[in-house]
Formats: C-alpha cells, structure tokens, sequence
C-alpha cells in the first residue's frame, strides 16, 4: 500500500471510536474492550504521525480468520437454536473444520451486540466441553429489559454474531482438591458444566463434587438429561434448592430426595457442607447478590475466603 498524506478529515475518520460504558462487561477480561481501544488509538497516532495508513491494516487482517481472539471480535455462525424455557435458549455455533475453542476450565467469552444504535457487551461462559470440535454451545438467559436479552431474541440459525476471548477461567488440576462444591444460580450452571464434564471424562480423577444448583421452580430447571446423565457417576452429587416451590410432591419421584424447597439460607449450607465427603472447595456462580449471600453463609459455617473461587 502507498503512503497517503490523506487531509485531517480522513484520518479523523479512521480515528478509533472511545467505548462507552455500556459496551465494558464487568467481567474484568484482560484485555478490557478499553485497553483494546488504548492499543487501537496509540497505533492510530502512530499512522497518522507517520502519514501512512497501511499501519492500520493489521487489524483488519486479523479478524477475518475465524479464530477466537481476546483482542478482536470474530464472527460465527448460529447452526442452532434451542428454547430450553421460557427465557432460555441454548445457541450452537459452528466452528470450521473441525477446530475447536481450546477453552480452559470456566473460561468465559464476550459477546458484542448493537441495539438501538448503542453498543453492548457481555461475558458467557460455553457449555460445550472445551475439546469439542466444529462446534461450541452457550446457554443464555433473557431478562424482559435487558439490552443484550432483545439483541439475543431476535437471533435465528445462520445469523453471524461476534465474540472475543477466552478470559478468566478457574485452574482446575484433576485430584487437587478432594470435594468441589459447586453453586450454581440459574445460568451461573453454565462454567460449573465443563468442569464437571472433565471429571467424568477422566477415569483417573477422583475428585468428589457436590453440585447445588438454584433454581425458581422444577419446570426452570435447565439441561435436566444432562444433568441426570452427570449424577449417575460415582463421585457426582446432585441437589436442586427450589425458592418458589412449596411442596416436593408434584415432582417426579427420582428427584424428591435430593431437592429443597425454599431458599439456600444458612441452615441448609451447613447441613450441605456436613454432608460432603471431604472438606470441599467451594466454586460460586450466579448473581452478585447470589455470591455475596453464599460467601456469608460459607463463612458461617467455617470455610475460609482461600478454599472459594466465585466467577
């Protein structure tokens, strides 16, 4: 490409965009969409101090392989869309060849959506085991006002949609930790399967895992096969705390055991940790307001803030 003396006009142009704060997830990703912008702009004043904007080009190049990356957005394809209830869907999205995301442990990835103009982020971790090849899943929840949940609802299979990563994680080693206790609020499911996945997967691993998902009521329960699938193995436990449930009644028998009703308070804390095989790690993910009251309750009932990881 030739060096252009192009006017202030066009260069103005190719200035990068500063992000608004609608578009930072919160996740605390590294890089943040703001360091991206920093990166973007510094190599902007450098072009345009030089006069030659073929020192603009690498970015351009770089997101069109369809690999994720934690400094671009690429696009992928939806190849399915599953209603798992009635504000959750489970979305498929094909990768080429039969590459697969390489993700570690709980690792999440971001998603960029425009609605009405305005830019939004935000962070989901995939389902999919992170060897999956040509594919990978994510479950995502719609909230009735939520900017990112009207982008999500119009999606259909073979639409494009844009995400960067991997960020975060938990460094799960097999056997490093005799009992895992997971809780999951909701969608805060969705980094606890890939572990889980991983432990079955790996006869060696005889990690113990204790799995508390909460959830409103038996029907807003996600991926339930699965999850019957999960708490057949030898070392899986599974209990559901359901808060708008009263009775245990109506629900199917094989469920009745391991299932509260009501809120996962302190009392039921203690009496979940007493019944772990070991002293557990704890893994929390859900709301902050979810993490917050687990983190108080685990406190109470004598675990320390260095055997818990929140997401």
């Amino acid at each position: 490409l030739q060096t252009m003396s192009g006017n202030e006009d066009d260069w103005l142009a190719l200035k990068p965009q500063e992000p608004s704060p609608s578009q930072c997830c919160g996740s605390g990703c590294k890089p943040c969409i703001y360091d991206v912008y920093e990166k973007e702009l510094a190599q902007w004043e450098r072009a345009k101090a030089k006069q030659d904007k073929s020192l603009l080009m690498e970015k351009k190049e770089q997101s069109n392989n369809s690999e994720l990356n934690p400094d671009t957005f690429t696009a992928f394809n939806i190849s399915s869309v599953e209603q798992l209830t009635e504000d959750t869907y489970q979305y498929k999205f094909e990768l080429p060849g039969n590459s697969s995301l390489r993700l570690s442990l709980g690792q999440h990835i971001v998603l960029r959506g425009v609605v009405n103009g305005l830019e939004v982020q935000r962070a989901y971790t995939p389902i999919s085991p992170g060897n999956a090849e040509g594919y990978f899943e994510v479950l995502m929840k719609c909230y009735e006002a939520g900017l990112m949940s009207q982008y999500i609802k119009t999606w259909k299979k073979g639409d494009v949609v844009f995400w960067r990563g991997p960020f975060g994680g938990f460094p799960y080693q097999p056997n490093k930790h005799g009992e895992l206790l997971m809780l999951a609020s909701g969608t805060g499911l969705a980094p606890m399967l890939p572990i889980l996945r991983s432990i079955t997967g790996d006869e060696e691993d005889e990690t113990f895992v204790t799995l508390v998902g909460c959830f409103p009521t038996f029907d807003k329960i996600y991926l339930k096969p699965l999850l019957q699938d999960l708490a057949r193995y030898w070392n899986i436990r599974i209990f559901y705390v359901l808060s708008q449930e009263t009775s245990l009644e109506k629900l199917p028998w094989s469920y009745q055991e391991n299932t509260y009703t009501g809120r996962l308070n302190e009392d039921l804390m203690k009496t979940i940790i007493n019944s772990c095989r070991r002293k557990p790690f704890v893994l929390i993910c859900g709301s902050s307001a979810f993490s917050e009251d687990m983190s108080r309750y685990l406190k109470a009932s004598g675990i320390e803030e260095n055997s818990c990881f929140v997401f």
